[in-house]
């Protein structure tokens, strides 16, 4: 990564812009034209350094429930398991602990009714249980990467 690539990481995080040419907007920020941004977006998402690009929202405030979910999965079977869940449009976050419970996720659906029934439909296609813990308290944490050096 060069320091355009960096600058534009930083823009896009938290302060994406909400306009008809986005990626105009973040080019006039960081001194290069449109389709340079959209190229290099597109070249940083190919390599895994963007992994998702889309909004977050507050699913509770639209009425609907989260839950944090864990399984054990056995080694071997990571992949397959993994593969499962990420087929799921209602997971946000999937990543691998070293804990007995190693693959931790969540999912965000409109009931908790539907959160219990995709979670058994996981347990269906793999034969893995998976721990159901919804938030008592909820804290939310924001998270900027600063690639500036800030």
């Amino acid at each position: 990564m060069d320091a355009f690539d960096r600058k534009i990481l930083d823009v896009i995080q938290s302060r994406f812009p909400i306009s008809e040419r986005p990626y105009a907007d973040v080019g006039a920020e960081v001194g290069l034209t449109e389709a340079e941004v959209l190229a290099r977006v597109r070249a940083l998402k190919q390599k895994g350094v963007i992994r998702r690009m889309g909004a977050n929202f507050q699913s509770d405030r639209l009425g609907w429930q989260s839950t944090l979910c864990a399984a054990r999965v056995p080694e071997d079977r990571v992949e397959e398991f993994v593969a499962v869940v990420n087929k799921l449009p209602n997971v946000t976050h999937n990543y691998l602990r070293q804990h007995a419970y190693n693959v931790w996720f969540t999912y965000v659906g409109p009931s908790m009714e539907h959160v219990r029934e995709a979670l058994a439909g996981i347990k269906r296609d793999t034969g893995i249980a998976v721990l159901n813990l919804p938030a008592e308290r909820l804290f939310k944490i924001k998270v900027d990467f600063a690639m500036e050096g800030k």
